[in-house]
């Protein structure tokens, strides 16, 4: 019973870069996104055979609770508006994407104040596995469980080129345990989230702090300490972090509490509005795009 979790946001916007922008609805309306998305889909159902499957999206891409803690989280992705930029050609295109989805019957959940990677973690958590999250964020690895079978589906390299991230595949990656992605990023920071990280700490330091201590609260213990794995010139970055490292560890864990709403996850059988589905599909030329996914749901 395999749930496969679409990181949305992720999805359409490697959809609107990897799609050629003549791709327009027969009015001119861009349909480059919609249809790499659809596209995409098909293609991961094919693959993984889900049995359940979720489209999360942002219910809210930079969380007043998270800016509250550290004000410059994502900021450098906030226009001259104090909204998320994006491209002028991709917005029009998400909520005909979502009606899409929609009268296919896929289930699309987003809580409010939260983002779609906190969605997806709570899923993670409190769903059975086997589970698949599919994104471009490598904050999901933090959520990447073998004992409940929950790996990310990896597509920074591509769909056709993309990795199965487990254990062993971060392990290897960072050098690092496993599951100690995001005590390493606490450390080395993020900057497509705006988080600086420590001061001086990069990603060698992050990884020697991460095989030596489980949390940051015994990072900063271990260097008031002179803990014998730290060089005094990381201890001393450490302990110039403090104020950082108090917030810092809630800010970049993902919540996995969230009371997610208690709907039907399951493959949809048939479309929810067959009429509906065929009416966006003709209006905005999707096509082959539709027909592929209809074929990857078998119906």
């Amino acid at each position: 019973m395999t749930l496969m979790l679409l990181d949305s946001a992720s999805l359409w916007y490697r959809a609107y870069y990897g799609m050629p922008d003549t791709l327009v609805a027969p009015d001119g309306t861009p349909v480059n996104a919609v249809r790499g998305y659809l596209d995409m889909t098909a293609r991961l159902i094919g693959m993984y055979q889900p049995d359940r499957i979720v489209a999360c999206i942002e219910g809210d891409w930079r969380p007043t609770w998270r800016v509250a803690l550290f004000p410059d989280y994502k900021a450098n992705r906030v226009d001259a508006e104090g909204e998320e930029e994006e491209p002028d050609t991709l917005a029009p295109q998400i909520p005909i994407l979502l009606d899409v989805i929609d009268a296919f019957g896929i289930t699309i959940i987003g809580i409010d104040d939260y983002e779609a990677d906190d969605v997806m973690a709570s899923f993670a958590v409190q769903q059975p596995g086997p589970v698949r999250i599919v994104t471009g964020d490598r904050d999901m690895f933090q959520t990447v469980d073998d004992s409940r079978d929950v790996a990310v589906v990896y597509l920074a390299k591509g769909l056709s080129a993309h990795e199965l991230v487990d254990l062993k595949w971060i392990a290897d990656r960072y050098e690092i345990p496993g599951d100690r992605y995001g005590l390493f990023a606490t450390f080395r920071g993020d900057p497509s989230d705006g988080l600086p990280g420590v001061r001086g700490i990069g990603e060698k330091g992050a990884a020697l702090i991460a095989n030596n201590f489980a949390s940051a609260k015994e990072a900063l213990v271990g260097a008031e300490n002179a803990h014998p794995s730290l060089t005094p010139l990381l201890a001393k970055k450490i302990l110039a972090g403090r104020e950082y490292l108090e917030f810092a560890p809630t800010l970049v864990q993902c919540v996995t509490e969230l009371s997610l709403p208690q709907v039907s996850l399951n493959i949809p059988k048939r479309p929810r509005d067959l009429a509906q589905l065929r009416d966006l599909q003709e209006r905005y030329g999707l096509g082959a795009s539709v027909d592929k996914l209809i074929a990857a749901l078998k119906w």
